[in-house]
């Protein structure tokens, strides 16, 4: 009897989590000013180095560090996430931010969460850093960029993550991306784009004093991550290795430590087209990044976002900066940027308007 007992009442706890799992994915429990903090995807980690699902009740996690200066660039990358999500997925950012700005995640994410319909979660926490060169890797390159490499141990509980740099721009839904961890082979745990496809211009073939990948090298600005692969790897431990052993020669802090990884284990990365880290190196000289459905992510990297040198990035990073939640797409964004961009212009990267509309149009033409 007390076991007929026990499996009624579990059944019954059962059937509750999955209405309160309906009513919030409904936003009714959001209306009544509730949340459920945890969900199915939360509860489910995968320790067969399967591959995450992509259906669209699983959770797409979106990891970032954020240190100094970088508030109001991630809050935009975030935005921009938002936008081109259209609820079509679950988004969880996962924030690592120094302690003075967490503040003030928590009170934008939350007005965000409470004032609009694009249903999101959000989680903050502390960089931390391995106790030993602990100062050397926190002010390696720029403030906490290598907090990335240290992911599977702080992430402990999370199998997989898309990590992307604060100066990022999406122009596509988030899960167009993270379908390809879906085309890893068994053995990869990231996913990178070429860090440059035009040969004359590249920074590794030509400057770089330490092993990178393949010919031209990796660009770390947008990471697909395999936290579980990248822990039954020891992932943490090779790359206090290569650190020691190329401090002296390492430019580009994590991107170069990861270069020198992938160049060690080049059956361990899975590489992606150029635009899904489109930046100005790929416009700026020539035309080197052929992106047949348009540019999906823009990366303003080297502060071109915040510039008039390559007017065409800063006017997107604007035009999410203005733009509205709910409000019409078509004339508060798209016609802003053709309306707003000057033409001719002496920048290339300016007269590929339509290379960086095409797929973000196309989007919401068929929404």
């Amino acid at each position: 009897m007390e076991i007929h007992r026990l499996a009624i009442v579990s059944v019954l706890v059962y059937l509750v989590l999955i209405l309160c799992y309906i009513l919030q994915k409904n936003g009714f429990l959001a209306r009544l000013g509730l949340k459920l903090n945890t969900s199915f995807s939360e509860v489910y980690l995968d320790h067969n180095n399967n591959p995450p699902s992509t259906n669209n009740e699983t959770e797409i996690n979106i990891a970032l560090v954020v240190c100094g200066d970088r508030y109001n660039e991630s809050m935009n990358m975030i935005k921009s996430a938002i936008i081109f999500n259209q609820n079509q997925y679950p988004l969880k950012f996962i924030v690592i931010a120094e302690e003075q700005l967490k503040q003030n995640f928590v009170a934008d994410l939350t007005d965000w969460q409470e004032n609009n319909t694009n249903i999101f979660k959000f989680e903050l926490h502390s960089p931390a850093f391995p106790s030993e060169h602990e100062n050397q890797w926190k002010a390696l390159f720029k403030p906490c960029s290598v907090q990335r490499l240290f992911f599977p141990s702080l992430l402990a509980n999370i199998d997989s993550v898309l990590y992307v740099d604060t100066d990022i721009i999406f122009l596509s839904p988030v899960h167009e991306l993270w379908s390809k961890f879906h085309k890893f082979n068994s053995s990869q745990f990231a996913g990178l784009a070429p860090e440059q496809e035009y040969r004359e211009a590249g920074w590794y073939n030509r400057f770089a004093q330490h092993p990178y990948y393949g010919e031209l090298g990796a660009n770390t600005g947008t990471m697909l991550m395999n936290l579980t692969r990248m822990r039954d790897f020891k992932f943490e431990e090779q790359i206090m290795l290569i650190y020691k052993k190329y401090q002296s020669k390492i430019v580009f802090g994590d991107q170069d430590i990861l270069n020198i990884l992938f160049h060690d284990n080049p059956d361990r990365l899975y590489v992606f087209p150029c635009e899904w880290n489109y930046r100005p190196d790929h416009c700026m000289f020539k035309d080197v990044c052929e992106a047949p459905d348009g540019i999906k992510i823009i990366h303003g990297n080297r502060g071109y976002f915040h510039t008039q040198e390559q007017p065409i990035f800063s006017l997107f990073y604007k035009a999410v900066d203005e733009y509205t939640f709910g409000t019409d797409i078509n004339s508060n964004f798209f016609q802003k940027i053709n309306n707003s961009l000057v033409l001719p212009s002496e920048s290339l990267c300016d007269m590929l308007l339509e290379k960086f509309l095409q797929g973000s149009l196309n989007y919401f033409k068929h929404k």
